[in-house]
């Protein structure tokens, strides 16, 4: 290539990222004006780890056997809503904003290792006075929930796992967000834009009826990720190196739940088989067109699925 097509193409680019930075630039929100937005009577702050920890706690108080819920990667508490009003009439329900995503806002050491969510979630275990629990989990959360009951199988009486992440996963599609973050030459300007049309397309690629992604749904998902560090935190998770134990899950000793879409584009079913596979004790539903995150998808399938598998809710 001669060198004034080289300098043209180079120019080119250049101009490019300036009118992306321009058009779409979006800076951080502040957690106080996002507080206003996405909290409610029940939730709750917590100091933890130099975290101001968002969390709701609901539900019958003298329930000691509560039911704790974790979301994904770039999702929040707000991802349980459906599941968390149902299940709080007669149940205590526990689930919190981890650190990185929600108001709870980015980890001031940096450190999105899976040990160290584990290590965290003990923590609030501890500062919650939780000795045991039914431990739920979404994706991210679904592999911290079975690292924990792995860690500390005395506080877990029962694992659900809802598309959880933890082995290598093939031929995915992937959220077009989580593919621009791992872009090294996009990734840092992903921290100050945020279009809107790149939330939604993620939001359609976690979804199996892209029809239940709504203007609201897509506005708070977009809120949130921008919340003061969020994005920062978002990236460096997204360059670390996650390698997963998975001989930890033949080492769960509690009954298991998992549940999956079956139109899952970000970690396909046939992960599902590799956890029933390896699990000692286990109950495996695949839920027919449904994507990523079914407890807010289709809670109406995954709620009944829970009750029956806990048994008293």
């Amino acid at each position: 290539m001669e060198p004034k097509m080289k300098r043209f193409i180079s120019i080119g680019f250049i101009l490019s990222i300036v009118f992306l930075m321009v058009a779409f630039y979006q800076p951080d929100l502040p957690v106080d004006k996002l507080k206003e937005k996405y909290t409610n009577s029940a939730s709750q702050f917590t100091l933890l780890d130099g975290m101001n920890v968002h969390f709701r706690d609901e539900g019958p108080s003298a329930d000691t056997l509560p039911l704790v819920l974790l979301h994904g990667t770039s999702s929040s508490l707000l991802t349980w809503d459906a599941c968390s009003n149902e299940w709080s009439k007669d149940h205590r329900v526990i689930r919190m904003d981890l650190p990185g995503f929600g108001l709870t806002g980015p980890n001031p050491e940096q450190d999105y290792s899976i040990n160290n969510y584990v290590a965290f979630l003990n923590r609030f275990f501890q500062e919650r006075n939780i000795s045991k629990c039914y431990l739920a989990g979404n994706s991210l959360g679904g592999l911290i929930a079975f690292h924990f009951a792995a860690t500390y199988p005395d506080k877990v009486k029962k694992v659900i796992l809802i598309d959880p992440a933890g082995y290598p996963v093939k031929q995915a599609k992937g959220s077009l967000a989580f593919k621009l973050g791992k872009i090294p030459v996009l990734k840092n300007i992903l921290t100050i834009i945020t279009p809107i049309s790149i939330v939604r397309k993620s939001l359609e690629d976690a979804y199996g009826n892209k029809n239940l992604v709504t203007d609201v749904l897509v506005e708070q998902y977009r809120d949130l990720a921008c919340r003061e560090g969020n994005r920062n935190a978002l990236l460096i998770r997204l360059q670390n190196d996650h390698s997963v134990d998975t001989t930890l899950v033949s080492k769960l000793t509690m009954p298991t739940l998992v549940i999956w879409g079956k139109l899952d584009q970000l970690i396909p079913v046939d992960n599902a088989y590799k956890f029933q596979r390896d699990l000692p004790i286990d109950t495996l539903a695949i839920l027919q067109h449904v994507g990523h995150v079914p407890m807010e998808e289709t809670p109406q399938l995954v709620i009944p699925l829970v009750n029956k598998f806990i048994g008293h809710l």
